[in-house]
Order: C-alpha cells, then structure tokens, then sequence
C-alpha cells in the first residue's frame, strides 16, 4: 500500500519542488500516460483529468509529514507548494522508487505551468481520437482557457519529447 505512496514521494524528490496541486494532478498523469508505473485512476473535470485518489494520498503524505505542503494565498487564489522534508527522504530509503529514464521527463514537465500542463494532459485523454475531433474537444472542454491550434501543436510536440525521454536507456521503469 505505501508503495503508491512512495512514488508520489519520489516523484517530488526528483524535482524537489511541485507548485500547484493541479500541476502535480497533471505531472503524475501524463507519467501514467508515458507509461510511468503510477496507480491512480482518472476521470475528466474541470481542470482536465483528475485523480481523487491522487488527493486523498498526497493529503495523506501530508498528515503523515512525509511531505511538506506550503499555501501561499494571492488574492482569492491559494497555490499549494509541495517539497520533500526529512522524514520523507527517511522513508524513501525502505521504499526504492526507479523510475528510470522518466526522470528526466518528470524534471522536463516541471519546468513547464501548470496550463501547459492541463492541455497536454488533455491531449492525451483524447489521444485515441482523430486530430480534429480532438482540437474540438479542447476547443469546446477548455473553452475558458483560450487554447490556440498553434498551443495544441505545441502540446503534442511536448508529449513527443516527453516520450524521446523515456527511450533513453532503454526506457526502463522499475518499481519496487
């Protein structure tokens, strides 16, 4: 059970910092989609796929202090920062976590927002659909966000690199 729990852990180690809830919602996604051995099951909301199960572990992480969770309120938003303390790095050593070549995905998905994030997340919610009807999907789904095609391309050459990533070495992922 706190295997799940150690992968989350892992996966904020390696950049050492997540800001936004919603941008770990999305890094922890796309890694499942680039074949990362992730767990959580998701459904699409309004933000793009969402995981509850994702939220309830990482409020879990939290109320165990394995990870640290900083709110930083700006105006009527409050951005969630998420950072690995001791006690976390302490855990990971009874828990080994290789996530192989998609470390250097995760640490390239981190240096994109959060936005960028949640359309190719759902880039790849419509992936099996034809281009068009997927455009359509995020014209119409994400229509307060004001994609552009020009960003959609963007996102799908992103997913791309993502995956150029992951066959370095092999593109091997262990888990323990």
């Amino acid at each position: 059970m706190l295997n799940r729990h150690a992968k989350i852990i892992r996966l904020i180690e390696i950049v050492g910092e997540v800001s936004g809830r919603k941008k770990l919602q999305k890094m922890v996604y796309i890694g499942k989609h680039l074949e990362m051995d992730f767990d959580e099951r998701y459904e699409f909301h309004m933000y793009g796929p969402y995981s509850e199960e994702l939220t309830l572990r990482v409020d879990e992480l939290c109320n165990m202090g394995l990870l640290d969770e900083q709110m930083e309120s700006k105006g009527a938003i409050h951005m969630y920062r998420y950072s690995l303390n001791e006690t976390g790095h302490d855990f990971l050593k009874f828990h080994e976590v290789d996530f192989g070549s998609g470390e250097r995905a995760i640490l390239r998905m981190n240096e994109e927002n959060s936005r960028f994030l949640e359309l190719v997340s759902t880039i790849l919610y419509f992936n099996h659909l034809p281009y068009e009807e997927m455009k359509g999907k995020i014209f119409t789904f994400k229509s307060k966000q004001r994609y552009t095609e020009e960003e959609i391309q963007k996102g799908q050459a992103f997913i791309e690199e993502l995956r150029a990533l992951m066959k370095e070495d092999g593109g091997s992922l262990l888990m323990q």
